[in-house]
């Protein structure tokens, strides 16, 4: 099972919207996915359409007694159509015969998981997601959605994690910022995520007309190197609209959105590894 935090230091990058980009590319592939929204503001859960009164306990509440506490108990189904129901991003009908729902569950969040923003390098807190994490196995991917900084919540994330991708802008606060993360990733890493095999950075909300945003990618490829992943996510107009209805990428109408659903497949292709293919994965 690949665990990957998608994590930012600041908010206003499109770190959730890359999580469901990326969720909805995995539901059209058919991995099944499994989606841990760790940020207090529990966005990820609202745009995959799950209700806060779902009848389940919010990730919050699971980690204030995690060796007790059954995640896969917990988990709820994402409110999205399944990739067989539903038409694809180009506004064709699949003539394809329709295949078995793809498995695409949520661990919602809530507020309560900023009572564990705390720093700390405490085994006990650092281990919390990986206590709940360990008895799940029917998901060949698990998403985790961090807040928007670099606190003990996503050092918990880290810590459960066998990838970290980190989310940024072309700008001159988040490149640097971005930097400035990797480098306290890595220290972190070798200290208490020994478990996290790769890291990796994608430019998002990029404008290819804007001379400022090509200056900082390239800015960006010459600090990151080769964790700078070939893939780049540019801003969408409709974006807000996709989400604000709670819709998956994938089945929205229109070239755009079929646009911006091929990258989101060539950037899980570039992160999701099979088994088979991360042992002996070069750390970076």
């Amino acid at each position: 099972m690949q665990i990957i935090s998608i994590s930012s230091l600041k908010g206003g990058v499109g770190k959730t919207s890359v999580t469901l980009g990326l969720a909805s590319a995995a539901q059209a592939q058919g991995i099944p996915t499994l989606v841990v929204d760790m940020d207090p503001h529990a966005d990820a859960t609202t745009g995959l359409a799950v209700r806060q009164d779902a009848g389940t306990e919010d990730v919050g509440t699971l980690l204030s007694h995690p060796r007790r506490a059954s995640l896969p108990d917990h988990v709820v189904a994402s409110g999205w159509p399944s990739a067989a129901a539903v038409s694809p991003a180009d506004g064709t009908r699949e003539s394809a015969p329709r295949r078995a729902p793809t498995v695409l569950d949520v661990v919602r969040g809530s507020s309560r998981t900023s009572l564990y923003e705390r720093p700390t390098t405490r085994q006990r807190e650092l281990r919390r997601l990986t206590q709940l994490l360990e008895p799940v196995t029917r998901y060949a991917l698990v998403l985790i959605d961090c807040p928007p900084a670099l606190n003990g919540v996503t050092r918990m994330a880290w810590a459960a994690s066998t990838d970290v991708l980190l989310v940024a802008e072309p700008s001159l606060f988040s490149v640097a910022g971005t930097e400035r993360t990797l480098r306290a990733l890595d220290l972190f890493r070798r200290e208490y995520a020994q478990g996290v095999t790769s890291t990796g950075v994608v430019a998002n909300r990029v404008r290819p007309a804007s001379v400022e945003h090509q200056f900082r990618l390239g800015e960006m490829e010459r600090m990151y190197g080769d964790r700078l992943l070939p893939v780049a996510i540019p801003e969408q107009g409709n974006w807000q609209q996709i989400q604000g209805a709670a819709w998956p990428v994938h089945a929205w109408p229109g070239q755009t959105a079929a646009q911006s659903a091929a990258l989101f497949d060539d950037l899980l292709a570039a992160i999701h590894r099979p088994l088979k293919d991360r042992r002996g994965q070069r750390r970076h």
